[in-house]
């Protein structure tokens, strides 16, 4: 596994995280999943290359800026990756 830091840039936090097999990399994304559910502040997520997980997140009723709520987000995400 392997992961990049969080860059942010026209208003979206984004960040790409790889995994070994296409196995891992959906585990992750389910497991993205139920954490955004709970947070209710839901990222865009893209599974590519069969093991590359794209994650962008911002505040869309905040005008599509980064807030605390994707600073919240991205470190439960980054704890997940751990």
């Amino acid at each position: 596994m392997d992961t990049h830091a969080w860059e942010e840039k026209d208003g979206w936090l984004h960040k790409l995280f790889t995994f070994d097999t296409f196995t891992e990399a959906l585990s992750f994304v389910n497991r993205v999943g139920d954490i955004a559910e709970k947070m209710q502040h839901h990222p865009d997520i893209r599974l590519q290359n069969y093991n590359e997980v794209v994650i962008k997140s911002t505040t869309h009723d905040s005008g599509n800026m980064v807030t605390d709520k994707d600073r919240t987000l991205t470190q439960a995400i980054d704890t997940l990756f751990e």
